[in-house]
């Protein structure tokens, strides 16, 4: 899941892959293997991931089928004009039509049945035809000539992981939501677009109000899967005392339920998942968003402390929860956990950093879990922080003042939800987690675009006007989350885009409301939190600022057509 080098060049279409993908063959010449040893194989998934007309980007996984190799070699060759401009996780060189792909120093081991991914930009004119033939050590891959060309089933290694779960697969298209996007005017742009699958109460794992159930979108999942790989993306997300800093989003158990979340939720959820008939699907799990950071930023002896959070940090049943749903989920093959680590503007500022972390250690080994059952972290689930600033950045000054003084930045570390996601992986590796940890990034609604999105650095009168006139993120204040006027669609979800990222996901369903602008009665557990009413005039979270939010929402999770729109209309990249 590390990645080095990352592309610097990104673009707005996600194109269908070209996969080529097939059983295992070669000969044993060209690998290294002890008298007696299996016959050496490999497999190579090469997808063009996104493509303009001068240039396409790429992900290549290879999976090693035969014996262990202490470092590999892949060389393919193009049959048109197709030149390497940039490569990551790889030591990648060209010479004509011929490519070679050597690794480097983290990831030259392969064990039997073990994949490593890398990825590049290239330029083209013409077409863009994908290669056909691959060698790993000199042994062609896919079953070589003659071999079979429709793709087998599952490449992942039996009992275990690849290391980018997103690499060389589709990712699942939610029928319930897709039909609500194909139904708004325009929306059937974005309407193929994979998002999450929020289990956000009991009721949901089989399925309420007539909605799909867990089993339900998994039976759906294997028909759009076919003979490639899927991965499907849920959100757990009911822990006892859930979001205990908000009100909008509060869930049905409280505080002290932590038997009930076990038992009665995370059990059923494993039991499916653990269901041979699911075997071959990649489950990607988001695992209790805006819960441990709480504990961390909302309890005494923070101004912003609530006594809800400090109820949560006194009965530990945050960490009890997060930690005995990555056990439970964590012991299956094919399922990945990645733990949400809140964004930037909550803790990119050094009393939250390092604390955090620490944190999420503490959880990941709680209730009988382990660091190796965490895959990845994510960030910016469901909120609005910028991808990549490009106007500034958190080293530059203005007349002798640092940006970091700016009203905006306010002392923070970061500007931005790639810069951060970097950083908090690198701390959680120092800290003991696999040197493979890969990040994921929340897209679905921080792309900020339309005409209020600034093309150039602001004016350097002051470090307020630099940093102001140039920000993409246009809300009032990094504290704000709900329903934000003027947000829009972010990168489209793709893999591997940046070095240490697994991906860009919508994990948060655009079009679907973070809460409701005024108190709805419900029977979800959701109460009124005043940060989702546009004439709130604000706290010491948002620093006493206006809410920023959209009029007239509905309930979290319900559908919000006003939002939708918006956040078409201020796409970038553009629709």
């Amino acid at each position: 899941m590390s990645r080095i080098n990352a592309p610097s060049r990104r673009r707005a279409a996600l194109i269908t892959a070209c996969a080529v993908i097939a059983a295992a063959g070669g000969t044993a010449a060209a690998l290294t293997t002890p008298a007696g040893a299996a016959v050496p194989g490999c497999t190579v998934d090469y997808k063009v991931t996104n493509q303009w007309n001068t240039g396409f980007g790429a992900a290549v996984t290879v999976t090693n089928t035969g014996d262990s190799v202490s470092s590999w070699k892949l060389e393919w060759s193009y049959a048109g004009d197709q030149k390497v401009t940039q490569g990551w996780n790889a030591d990648i060189t060209q010479a004509g039509a011929a490519v070679t792909a050597k690794n480097v120093s983290h990831n030259g081991t392969l064990a039997t049945g073990a994949s490593t991914g890398f990825g590049f930009n290239a330029s083209y004119s013409g077409s863009n035809a994908v290669p056909t033939v691959f060698k790993l050590n000199g042994v062609t891959c896919n079953g070589g000539p003659g071999g079979p060309t429709d793709p087998p089933g599952p490449t992942d290694p039996p009992g275990g992981r690849v290391d980018n779960p997103y690499a060389g697969a589709k990712v699942y298209v939610n029928p319930e939501w897709s039909a609500k996007a194909a139904a708004e005017p325009g929306g059937s742009r974005i309407a193929g677009q994979p998002t999450g699958v929020w289990l956000d109460r009991t009721a949901a794992i089989a399925g309420a109000n007539g909605s799909m159930g867990l089993r339900a979108h998994l039976d759906e999942a294997l028909r759009q899967k076919g003979t490639g790989e899927l991965v499907v993306q849920l959100v757990i997300y009911n822990l006892p005392g859930r979001d205990c800093a908000a009100l909008a989003s509060n869930g049905e158990l409280g505080p002290a339920e932590i038997d009930k979340y076990k038992t009665q939720y995370i059990d059923p959820i494993a039991a499916i998942l653990a269901d041979p008939k699911y075997a071959g699907l990649r489950i990607v799990n988001t695992v209790e968003i805006d819960s441990l950071p709480n504990l961390v930023t909302n309890t005494t002896p923070r101004p912003t402390a609530t006594p809800n959070c400090d109820t949560m940090k006194a009965n530990g049943n945050y960490v009890k929860g997060v930690g005995y749903a990555l056990n439970k989920l964590g012991a299956l093959p094919g399922v990945y956990n990645y733990v949400d680590a809140g964004h930037h503007g909550w803790l990119g500022w050094d009393d939250n950093f390092g604390a955090s972390a620490e944190l999420f250690k503490q959880a990941a080994t709680a209730e009988g879990s382990s660091l190796a059952k965490v895959h990845g972290f994510i960030v910016n689930t469901a909120n609005y922080s910028a991808l990549k600033e490009d106007h500034f950045t958190i080293d530059d000054s203005v007349n002798g003042v640092s940006v970091r003084q700016s009203k905006w930045v306010d002392w923070n570390r970061y500007t931005d939800e790639l810069s951060y996601a970097q950083a908090m992986r690198a701390k959680l590796v120092s800290l003991g987690f696999d040197s493979g940890l890969g990040m994921l990034i929340d897209t679905s609604r921080n792309g900020w675009g339309g005409t209020a999105r600034p093309t150039a650095p602001g004016a350097r009168t002051s470090v307020d006007t630099y940093v102001d006139g140039g920000r993409y993120d246009r809300r009032i204040h990094l504290g704000n989350w709900c329903n934000q006027s003027g947000a829009g669609l972010g990168e489209r979800p793709r893999t591997a885009p940046a070095a240490g990222i697994d991906a860009y996901v919508w994990i948060k369903p655009p079009g679907e409301s973070d809460g409701s602008s005024k108190a709805i009665p419900n029977n979800e557990g959701k109460g009124f939190d005043r940060m989702c009413d546009p004439t709130y005039t604000g706290n010491p979270r948002n620093n006493n600022n206006m809410s920023g939010a959209l009029p007239n929402a509905p309930l979290s999770g319900h559908w919000f057509s006003a939002q939708f729109q918006e956040l078409m209309k201020n796409a970038h990249p553009a629709l």
